[in-house]
């Protein structure tokens, strides 16, 4: 195996690692305020999102407002608080 499928092997396990730390509480999305147009409750009661490969970029909220989606990482790196992110996995 070589050192460049030996690195993708590892990025995979890692990207994995980080969205098993999502309880899929909807909170980064908005669900306990104005909900991303994309957010979705499934029937267990779970949110996610229908665009989830596609997200990263400008979207509407159900009101209509313009949301950006940015990677979690960059709310949290940024220092940003949303109604809910106490119960978000990453934070």
């Amino acid at each position: 195996m070589t050192d460049l499928n030996r690195y993708h092997e590892w990025m995979v396990s890692q990207n994995k690692v980080w969205e098993e730390k999502c309880f899929c509480c909807g909170s980064c999305c908005g669900s306990l305020e104005d909900p991303c147009e994309n957010l979705q409750k499934g029937l267990n009661g779970k949110f996610y999102c229908s665009v989830y490969d596609k997200r990263l970029g400008e979207w509407r909220t159900i009101s209509g407002q313009v949301l950006r989606c940015v990677p979690i990482r960059d709310k949290i790196a940024q220092g940003h608080s949303w109604p809910g992110d106490e119960h978000c996995g990453y934070k």
